[in-house]
């Protein structure tokens, strides 16, 4: 049974990694088109993954503790 969980475990880690990638693959995002409300792409995808990322860390911290 602890290798189940710890395999659970795992996935939820990994979770944590897509902020992570996405944030560091800099050329998927660097261009201006599409704005938001004025603001350049590059900008308000890296601040729409502030949020996602604290959703992420949450939900990561919620299914893991025990």
């Amino acid at each position: 049974m602890g290798e189940k969980r710890g395999g659970r475990r795992l996935f939820w880690y990994l979770l944590l990694l897509a902020p992570f990638i996405a944030t560091m693959w800099v050329s998927s995002y660097n261009r201006v088109e599409p704005r938001w409300d004025g603001i350049p792409f590059f900008y308000w995808y890296q601040l729409l993954w502030i949020f996602i990322s604290a959703a992420l860390t949450f939900l990561v911290y919620r299914a893991t503790r025990e």
